[in-house]
């Protein structure tokens, strides 16, 4: 068995934007924001229309929840495929078939699908968004399909992507995964084919996985039962770095591991791995955060819980945590046009509150460079760190996990985090 590093590449196409990435969040986790701002979640009557007739109407009319957008005549509209940023901020690339064909793909810890562009796509869709890598299963020797599966991702803002399963080997930095269940998009709508990515390869556990009429092993599952990686490291780990690194020492470089734990990065920080239980129930990487702090001062959220999600690069936190934080930063407001929080781009960094929030019983701190996300309105920065809205738990993303090197624990169902050393913050404002 030959392991090695999954090197991470920055996706070129990537622009970042700090209310497209909110958005995109809302519409993964259908929240309602408990911020004010052009974007909702709104409820709407559907027909579904009698039986026997392709008309939509006189059948049962359901309400449904979607995500809607106001203008600013207060006209409501339907959220379009240029309103949202697809999170794929990172690409690893991964061979699937025989012979290998390369895709690569956002690999996602907050979803359970590994889905890929596929030829089955229609032609139309194909020649539209030309720029991607198409999985074609008919040039694969090991491909066999799944009869009878399906699957479908569907979100609140009538978004989608669906198709058929088949299996066929992957290959995943030198692990192979023989048989993996291999989602092939045939319908994705414009909101999915925006995205830069060849797919999603899903982390999360496999109690969310969307495949019909019996859920499918993801490949951290397979690597396990296959013994394809070791039963004593049945985890994957996630280092995430970024363009502000380019002068630390490990150059910003991003990686994933799977069967091992770097342990270069590790004597780096200093410092051993804090583990925390997992809660797998809702298929998320789920564990204790019950604190946070803001200038050394703490502030207690007793029962609550964080998700680790890679495929998501803002950090959200409850309402009191966020004010506390944006309090902190001179000339801070919460600007309803980009709906979020966002501070003057001139701050300094010893301006710049230091932020932790616990994992398990013990704290890590956000690096202050990676708390201004993307330029917002002319002299300011949207913040990393933004309200969770209507949900219960965080959705600990990118902006948090820079600050660490994460360590997945299937075998163990524990999260572990060792904080990364940063010689020193480059707070040169975010490329447009």
């Amino acid at each position: 068995m030959s392991t090695s590093r999954i090197r991470v590449v920055p996706n070129s196409r990537y622009q970042k934007s700090g209310t497209k990435s909110y958005v995109y969040a809302m519409r993964k986790y259908g929240f309602n924001p408990t911020k004010k701002g052009p974007y909702f979640i709104g409820t709407t009557m559907q027909q579904t229309g009698r039986q026997f007739t392709n008309k939509p109407v006189g059948g049962r009319a359901h309400v449904r929840q979607v995500l809607q957008k106001k203008s600013a005549d207060d006209q409501v509209g339907q959220v379009g495929a240029d309103d949202v940023q697809n999170d794929a901020m990172y690409l690893a690339e991964v061979e699937i078939g025989t012979p290998a064909q390369k895709l690569n793909l956002d690999f996602d810890t907050g979803s359970a699908d590994l889905w890929v562009w596929s030829t089955k796509l229609p032609s139309v869709t194909l020649a539209q968004y030309n720029n991607h890598t198409v999985f074609d299963p008919s040039k694969s020797s090991s491909f066999k399909n799944k009869d009878g599966s399906t699957w479908r991702i569907s979100y609140g803002d009538g978004s989608s992507a669906a198709g058929t399963v088949g299996n066929d080997d992957l290959n995943i930095g030198g692990v192979i995964v023989n048989g993996q269940a291999i989602e092939l998009a045939d319908t994705l709508s414009a909101q999915f084919a925006s995205g830069a990515g060849d797919g999603l390869l899903g982390l999360a556990f496999s109690n969310i996985n969307t495949v019909q009429p019996k859920a499918v092993a993801t490949p951290v599952d397979n690597m396990i039962t296959q013994s394809d990686i070791p039963k004593s490291s049945a985890l994957f780990t996630a280092k995430l770095g970024s363009w502000r690194d380019a002068d630390e020492p490990d150059k910003g470089e991003s990686f994933y591991t799977f069967g091992f734990i770097d342990q270069d990065t590790v004597k780096e920080a200093g410092e051993d791995i804090h583990y925390t239980p997992v809660d797998k129930s809702q298929g998320f990487w789920m564990f204790d955060s019950a604190s946070a702090t803001v200038n050394g001062k703490s502030i207690s959220r007793s029962g609550n819980k964080a998700i680790a999600d890679t495929g998501t690069t803002l950090a959200l936190v409850d309402d009191e945590t966020c004010k506390a934080i944006y309090d902190a930063i001179e000339g801070a407001i919460y600007d309803q046009d980009s709906q979020g929080y966002i501070y003057p781009a001139d701050t300094p960094a010893d301006k710049l509150p230091a932020i932790s929030f616990a994992v398990g019983d013990k704290q890590f701190v956000v690096q202050k460079e990676d708390l201004g996300f993307a330029q917002a309105k002319s002299g300011y920065v949207y913040g990393g760190i933004q309200s969770r809205g209507s949900m219960t738990m965080d959705i600990l993303g990118d902006t948090f996990l820079k600050a660490i090197y994460a360590v997945f624990d299937a075998g163990n169902l524990r999260f572990g985090a060792v904080q990364r050393k940063e010689l020193h913050q480059n707070l040169s404002p975010p490329p447009e």
